[in-house]
């Protein structure tokens, strides 16, 4: 018997949909009545979920759609890449798929940003349904609508908005998932106390024990506050004009430790939380906040198991590497670098930094 679901709605005009968060819901999946009607499915997953999820999922596919079909990626944030992208590509016209298709994500980050990315430029845009199977997928990548593929100079360069039609978060699929994985979604987690609710964050606090032991009940509060707290920012800024930038703390630093290091090298909560660690320290030396709440954050990210220094990416200049990376970034206007901010614990802003102060907390925070 499966746990009635908790839904969370995303209110975007003609372009809303559902969140929704509860134990077993793969498995009842086929009944859920906000699934897109379509002439086939394609289901497109990876190399380590597929024999976890991917025959159940086909099978609830199958009771809706008159042809389902699956796509399984390479696993690793290092296939996030046009040629892995055009296996999607290529699994949709060699079975003559047209714009009814219905993509199916099942899997991470990278499988969602992908499958999303897919679908909105196959024949100008198909319908497509998260189902993610990480918790940083589940509490931040699955839900937006960001899509995109990593280039060799700058992660997620090359995107679009488009919105999935459900996201359908099962936390029982996130019993097969390992350690590092799970610490990772952690990160993302962490990052909504500092920016938007310090009530979260003192429970994240009291909770991190339970939390790594996936404790179901702890999961689902983790996970629906974070997808409540995105929802709203979403809402007011879907394509990322203003407020929805915040949802980036920790991730400028984030994205060059992912790209100076190699994809894949660190996981992507593994980067933003040494990188929640600079922001905080840049936040703390432009007189935004105090020591204590750098030290605090500090703590609750090492409970959870994620790296609080940062990696020296060139022994030469390790700053000036840093910056570099950083400049390529959708934040930056102009070659000037914006960072996300702690303005006040429970409270973020965008605004620049000078390049000495930015130097300053590279060398204080890395490894």
């Amino acid at each position: 018997m499966n746990a009635v679901p908790e839904t969370i709605a995303i209110d975007l005009g003609e372009r809303s949909y559902d969140i929704s968060v509860g134990p077993g819901l793969l498995g009842g999946l086929s009944r859920n009545p906000a699934l897109p009607k379509g002439s086939a499915a394609l289901v497109v997953t990876n190399s380590c979920v597929q024999p976890l999820y991917g025959a159940q999922l086909e099978q609830q596919l199958r009771d809706r759609y008159a042809q389902v079909h699956t796509v399984v990626l390479p696993d690793g944030e290092e296939h996030k890449t046009w040629q892995t992208l055009n296996l999607i590509f290529d699994a949709l016209l060699s079975h003559g798929c047209d714009r009814k298709t219905v993509l199916y994500a099942l899997g991470g980050g990278v499988v969602g940003d992908m499958t999303g990315f897919a679908a909105a430029c196959y024949m100008r845009g198909v319908p497509f349904v998260q189902v993610p199977t990480t918790l940083l997928a589940q509490v931040d990548s699955s839900v937006g609508g960001k899509t995109a593929i990593n280039h060799p100079l700058g992660k997620n360069m090359i995107g679009a908005f488009y919105q999935p039609r459900l996201v359908v978060c099962d936390l029982a699929t996130l019993d097969t998932l390992p350690a590092r994985e799970l610490a990772a979604g952690l990160a993302e987690v962490i990052k909504y106390g500092p920016i938007a609710d310090m009530e979260l964050f003192a429970w994240l606090e009291q909770h991190m024990d339970a939390l790594l032991a996936r404790d179901r009940a702890a999961l689902a509060h983790a996970v629906r506050r974070s997808c409540e707290i995105k929802a709203a920012v979403v809402g007011a800024d879907e394509r990322e004009s203003g407020l929805r930038a915040i949802l980036n703390f920790g991730h400028t630093f984030g994205h060059a430790i992912e790209a100076g290091m190699g994809y894949g090298v660190w996981l992507h909560g593994e980067g933003v939380a040494a990188g929640m660690v600079m922001a905080a320290e840049l936040s703390r030396r432009l007189g935004m906040v105090d020591a204590a709440f750098v030290e605090r954050l500090t703590r609750l990210i090492a409970r959870a198991g994620l790296p609080t220094r940062a990696p020296v990416l060139d022994a030469q200049d390790n700053a000036g590497r840093y910056l570099e990376l950083m400049r390529v970034d959708k934040k930056a206007e102009g070659g000037e670098i914006r960072f996300v901010l702690i303005d006040g614990p429970g409270k973020a802003i965008m605004r620049a930094a000078p390049d000495a102060l930015v130097r300053e907390v590279i060398d204080a925070c890395c490894a």
